[in-house]
């Protein structure tokens, strides 16, 4: 909802935790930026300026607050970006940005050639949507990840300055003394590192409460493949690649202090550590940390039966994916079976075609199959593994499509460009299309209306549902969501 800096003052004296992520505050006489739920005393409104983003404060002059730490408030591009209005162009630069796209030597001529605009028309959008450019963007992103890696790993600086996407360790120590007024060896003396042990980076990542996390993991429980990923004790853990660098990380619900009650505990594998910012991207969208449950629940709420079933399950996320592949692979195998046939089948292919990889866990030892595993097998080689030949045939196609880069399904892609080379795909119906769009390309208004257990679940047809559902705009994947835990 629109807010003015008096309802944004309101806000802050509260320290109402809605609002944490949504805007941040500048005290003019201190220098400093803050969150709204900031543990300080509040300052006198006249002395407060306001700001949409971290990124805003600090071209503005103003240093991130090393009490409240705004660099793990909850993100704003996911769902909060369609209740921001932010274009479809800024969005997807974003994402781009925050997987670290202008990071080791990425430029914004390269960024805005791959979003199909000039360099140009991207910056002049940013800068009149979000009022920052691409490369303050990426600055900001880059120091707000240093500043958290001091603070809570045991990283050299030479090796932090590394994975937040700095090129050399000077400009590292030049950019973090000229945006925080002090050296990173100043921070790592002043703040005791949290993490104990060796060969793990830890990441601490922000989210709106409430937070329906027990449920979230019971969902990915039932469709993990095993060797590749599994949840144990509230615990999730994952192998994955992104480019050349392969890996894990585990997962859990942070402490119960102040500063961590609100966020999630993500160790990843020192060998991740040069793909950090796309490692830290891709598990908030897996656990769809940038959602916003209050504006989702108040815009459910005018459908009496949505409003019972989000008031009896608060919190509820859209599970999304690290590995958009294995995605559409396990979507494809669960066509028309179980989830527990799926799971049999999704085994099979990770043990035939994943790679092997060390990990703390013997449980955990698959890398998931990737396209070009995939990509030049034969039908008859899959269909040994139990799947028909029409559903090998349409594995192999999407295989193919993947590898050779005509299909992503990153987030940030054009969703209905993304939608038409899915439906071209034999055997990929709009079914799975909308699951697809609502999990690996977080559109947060995707939705699959002919879904059976929706139908069931309302008592209505697919034409029915799917006018109903015209209520439900941005949020039918969350509206999903909460009507399929009514079967």
């Amino acid at each position: 909802m629109p807010l003015d800096d008096d309802a944004r003052f309101r806000a802050l004296a509260a320290r109402d935790a809605r609002f944490d992520g949504v805007f941040f505050v500048g005290v003019t006489t201190t220098g400093v930026y803050c969150r709204p739920i900031c543990p300080a005393r509040t300052p006198g409104r006249s002395r407060c300026r306001f700001f949409r983003l971290g990124a805003q404060a600090e071209q503005a002059g103003f240093r991130a607050c090393f009490r409240c730490r705004p660099e793990l408030a909850p993100g704003s591009s996911s769902a909060a970006a369609s209740v921001d209005a932010i274009s479809t162009l800024c969005g997807a630069a974003v994402r781009q940005i925050e997987r670290g796209a202008l990071n080791h030597g990425g430029s914004v001529p390269a960024l805005a050639g791959k979003l199909g605009v000039s360099a140009r028309h991207l910056r002049r959008a940013m800068k009149r949507e979000l009022g920052v450019t691409p490369v303050q963007l990426a600055q900001s992103r880059r120091l707000a990840l240093a500043k958290q890696l001091l603070a809570d790993s045991k990283l050299g600086l030479a090796r932090v300055a590394f994975a937040s996407g700095f090129s050399s360790v000077r400009r590292f120590n030049a950019s973090f003394a000229e945006r925080f007024g002090r050296a990173p060896s100043e921070v790592r003396r002043g703040r005791a590192a949290t993490h104990e042990g060796d060969g793990v980076v830890p990441l601490t990542l922000g989210f709106s409460e409430p937070y329906a996390y027990e449920e979230l993991l019971r969902f990915l429980s039932a469709r993990l493949s095993p060797g590749v990923a599994e949840v144990e004790g509230g615990r999730y853990r994952q192998t994955l690649r992104i480019g050349e660098h392969v890996g894990w990380l585990e997962v859990r619900r942070g402490g119960p202090s102040q500063s961590t009650a609100r966020t999630l505990r993500v160790d990843v594998s020192t060998s991740l550590t040069a793909v950090l910012p796309a490692v830290a991207a891709s598990v908030r969208g897996l656990f769809d940390l940038d959602a916003r449950p209050v504006a989702i629940a108040a815009a459910l709420g005018a459908d009496d039966t949505l409003a019972r079933a989000v008031a009896a399950h608060p919190g509820l996320r859209v599970p999304g994916t690290l590995d958009p592949f294995e995605l559409v692979l396990r979507t494809i195998l669960g066509q028309q079976i179980s989830v527990k046939a799926a799971t049999t089948l999704a085994t099979r292919f990770a043990a035939t075609f994943g790679q092997q990889i060390r990990t703390p866990w013997q449980s955990l030892n698959r890398l998931a199959p990737t396209p070009a595993s995939l990509a030049r097998r034969r039908p008859a080689t899959l269909q040994k593994l139990g799947v028909t030949g029409a559903r090998a045939a349409t594995i192999l196609a999407a295989a193919q499509e993947m590898s050779r880069g005509a299909l992503s399904l990153e987030p940030g892609q054009d969703l209905e460009a993304s939608r038409a080379a899915l439906l071209a795909i034999r055997g990929i119906g709009p079914w799975t299309v909308e699951y697809l769009a609502m999990r690996a390309l977080r559109d947060p208004d995707a939705f699959p209306s002919r879904d059976l257990g929706l139908m069931r679940a309302l008592g209505l047809s697919g034409p029915e549902l799917e006018r109903r559902a015209e209520a439900w705009r941005p949020f039918r994947a969350y509206a999903a969501m909460a009507l399929w835990r009514m079967e």
